[in-house]
């Protein structure tokens, strides 16, 4: 997990499949917007024209008028819409697309389970938003039961001057929304033709470490807007660590950093967060990484074999250790809304020792008390892994832990359905992502080779690039630059990937430094978790795209509502 104590070091976005045009539907891209709200846009497009004529061309006309709809053999057949990630599947049709227009609405029943969907790609787009029925200009958002693809698919229409987005859940059409917002927001019509696309990973995630660093709530929530446009459904944030604990507490002021984020913060950016169909994961890491807990129980510090504290370890021998542990897991899962809890389990200290029985008497003596004269410093740090899994499994979550928490050939074993996530093969513990696969357990790719920011770029990290993403990692891709066999590397066993922000060298960056820094890796990693395909656009078109989307945005043509 943390990177603090080992090394490491640190093409274009596949086309939509396309199907023919459809002659019976009206044609794609080149009448005007009927609105002055979304003249900028067209400027925008003109700005990369060069490279995206043939796709997406913007109306010339300076005039706010309707855009033809009657179907005319004159419009070419539609091209897939230009978004990151990339649309999975296109069927062509010919027609001059959609814009939001004057008297454009969007529609969606307001006590139904898409109003909170409707109300924010409404105020994106800034039209409002009505129970219907849908009539020509409109954006239509309507829940298909049966729709096929799962809870994030979507399908989207475009035909007869107005545009339907379904899915079986409200999670699909938001993404639906998203697609549509990134096409306007580039300075083109959403063009005429059918979209279904669904996401290849069910995990596609964000990670703050915010205890090393504080990061203010604006910018954490301005992230949540950032990622939920790219279609990440998850950010974790790490907010106990040595350096500091960065969320008030009920339970224990007293561990708390002057720097942090109180209730009410953390609210509103949860609120917003499940506005916008992100989970926020909260972690608090132990047996280790718990300097700053410590530092208020000083009596709980882990001691060696000489009587020396050791940094950030908890004694897992003494019984209050764990009460305090399990007391703030549980007054966080009241908190965190969330399914899951990341529970930590990584660079223990007593397991990182050449002997860990000889460095750490007291422990190991504790372990043959439990286990029997076989009984290892591991069997005890396995237990508390499975322990603190339980105390969130009561509050409803599903436990997460770091790779190299999960000891193999003790007497205790790690429980089977805590989610592997794998960042290093370094550590003393660590395993090829092969075992942890072939035990059956469910993985997430956090491999610290592409997908670890770490501030200051110690321990020989370098900041990773969104171009070596986007050309040689995948979701197989778990230890190093090798991907495991293709057999042990589908969606139902590695489940998605998470681009980490580290904070060892807190000072290294700004907030405003680190958010330009993982902007294309961000980018990068939301089309390979989408996508299974290798990109068909080059890199540099992906960049221009990217480019060209995010002026548009920061111009506030079609700003995210929250």
């Amino acid at each position: 997990m943390s990177p603090g104590a080992s090394p490491g070091r640190p093409s274009g976005a596949p086309s939509a499949s396309v199907s023919p045009a459809r002659r019976s539907l009206p044609p794609s891209g080149t009448g005007p917007a009927r609105s002055p709200r979304w003249l900028p846009l067209r400027a925008a497009a003109a700005a990369a024209a060069v490279l995206f004529a043939a796709t997406a061309c913007t109306g010339s006309s300076s005039e706010a008028e309707s855009p033809p709809t009657t179907p005319t053999r004159s419009y070419p057949p539609s091209s897939p819409p230009l978004t990151i990630p990339a649309v999975r599947d296109f069927e062509s049709a010919r027609g001059p697309g959609w814009r939001p227009g004057s008297d454009s609405r969007v529609v969606a029943d307001p006590d139904g389970p898409l109003a909170d969907e409707a109300r924010t790609v409404a105020a994106e787009l800034d039209i409002p938003h009505a129970k219907g029925p849908a009539r020509q200009g409109d954006l239509e958002l309507a829940i298909e039961p049966d729709q096929t693809g799962g809870a994030e698919a979507y399908r989207i229409t475009t035909g007869n001057g107005q545009v339907r987005i379904t899915g079986s859940a409200d999670a699909g059409v938001f993404y639906g929304t998203r697609t549509v917002l990134q096409v306007l927001r580039a300075g083109s019509a959403f063009p005429e033709g059918t979209v279904q696309d669904r996401p290849d990973r069910a995990q596609r995630g964000l990670m703050l470490d915010i205890a090393r660093k504080h990061f203010s709530a604006g910018w954490i929530e301005d992230r949540i807007r950032e990622i939920a446009d790219l279609k990440y459904n998850q950010l974790g944030l790490h907010f106990s660590d040595d350096q500091g604990f960065r969320i008030e507490s009920e339970t224990h002021p007293d561990i708390v950093s002057e720097q942090h984020l109180t209730k009410k913060q953390l609210r509103r950016i949860l609120d917003l967060a499940d506005r916008l169909h992100v989970t926020v994961i909260p972690e608090i890491d132990s047996p280790g990484h718990l300097g700053a807990v410590l530092r208020a129980n000083p009596d709980l510090q882990l001691r060696n074999a000489q009587g020396q504290p050791v940094r950030g370890a908890i004694d897992i021998a003494k019984p209050a250790s764990a009460k305090l542990i399990d007391e703030l897991l549980r007054e966080y899962s009241g908190v965190f809304p969330g399914r899951w809890f990341h529970i930590g389990a990584d660079e223990y200290p007593a397991l990182m020792a050449r002997d860990p029985e000889a460095s750490y008497p007291g422990l190991a003596a504790e372990a043959r008390r439990e286990y029997g004269a076989d009984g290892k410093i591991q069997d005890l740090a396995t237990a508390w892994l499975n322990d603190r899994a339980e105390v969130v499994r009561k509050a409803d979550k599903r436990p997460k832990a770091w790779n190299d928490g999960f000891f193999n050939g003790g007497s205790v074993k790690p429980d089977e359905d805590i989610e592997v996530e794998y960042w290093t093969g370094k550590e003393i513990g660590a395993r090829p992502p092969q075992e942890y696969l072939r035990e059956g357990r469910k993985v997430v790719n956090v491999n610290d080779e592409y997908l670890y920011y770490v501030l200051g770029e110690p321990n020989q990290f370098t900041y990773p690039t969104g171009e070596r993403i986007y050309a040689s990692w995948t979701p197989a891709v778990l230890r190093g630059t090798e991907p495991v066999p293709a057999k042990l590397a589908g969606p139902d066993r590695v489940l998605g990937g998470r681009f980490a922000v580290w904070c060892d060298l807190a000072g290294a960056q700004t907030e405003a430094q680190v958010a330009r820094g993982i902007r294309m890796p961000l980018r990068a990693l939301a089309q390979k978790v989408w996508d299974p395909r290798k990109p068909s656009r080059s890199w540099a078109e992906f960049q221009q795209l990217a480019e060209k989307t995010d002026q548009a945005k920061a111009a506030g043509t079609g700003g995210q509502g929250g």
